[in-house]
């Protein structure tokens, strides 16, 4: 396992993956990633246009056979001040919106969140996972609350060079219904230079073992420097 990822050598199965943290160098480091188990889910790819990453489509047919709402979406945009919104879905849009001089990452989740649910797909109900990456960092979890009502949770991020933190959709147990992410987001090493070097090591993290299947699906890893420059590296399961 590579060194910085070993945890996620536990996770079978975590659906979509947020990291956010700084390099050994003081970057400001934002990663995401998506495995998937279903045709539609697999027939995806990351593509890079100008400020913005999008989830979109290898296979038209395939996807149509899942929910495509759900499926294709921008998942990462540079905004104002070349902050970074991240996340799982739609809600992309709303929190680049919030960026603007003085707000806090965690007001920003709060404001563009509100009146997002988590996703329906039942039974899994997965959550909508999110990052904010402005002055400083924040994650969030929003997601179906044991009586059924939605829970929304937000996490600063602490800014700590070669360290960072990772939040999935689920736990990693490959089950059915398969579930969800619990507690605060994880603690990890992030020892890479360079988000080529990065992305390397996230994706050969989320290999499988031997004679195992591999979900992987799309990585990307944005790498932030002082001066505001950002570089990405991209990995896809298709072209």
């Amino acid at each position: 396992m590579e060194k910085g990822f070993e945890i996620l050598s536990q996770m079978e199965y975590p659906g979509r993956i947020i990291i956010m943290g700084t390099s050994p160098a003081g970057d400001d480091v934002v990663m995401y990633a998506i495995t998937g188990r279903s045709a539609s889910s697999q027939a995806r790819k990351l593509e890079r246009e100008r400020k913005t990453v999008f989830v979109k489509p290898t296979d038209e047919k395939a996807v149509q056979g899942g929910d495509p709402d759900l499926l294709i979406y921008p998942s990462i945009m540079v905004g104002k001040f070349k902050w970074i919104a991240v996340s799982n879905g739609k809600q992309t849009p709303d929190i680049a919106a919030q960026f603007k001089k003085g707000v806090s990452p965690v007001a920003a989740l709060g404001n563009a969140l509100r009146n997002w649910d988590f996703e329906p797909d039942a039974p899994n109900h997965t959550p909508r996972i999110s990052g904010c990456l402005c002055e400083s960092g924040a994650l969030s979890i929003v997601k179906r609350a044991p009586d059924g009502t939605v829970l929304r949770v937000y996490y600063e991020v602490p800014r700590a060079e070669g360290r960072g933190r990772l939040i999935a959709t689920y736990t990693g147990s490959n089950a059915d219904p398969l579930p969800v992410f619990a507690g605060e987001p994880m603690e990890i090493e992030i020892p890479y230079a360079s988000a080529k070097e990065a992305a390397a090591a996230f994706w050969k993290a989320l290999a499988p073992p031997k004679g195992r299947n591999d979900y992987r699906v799309a990585a990307v890893v944005a790498y932030r420097d002082k001066a505001g420059k950002i570089k990405f590296t991209l990995k896809n399961r298709n072209k």
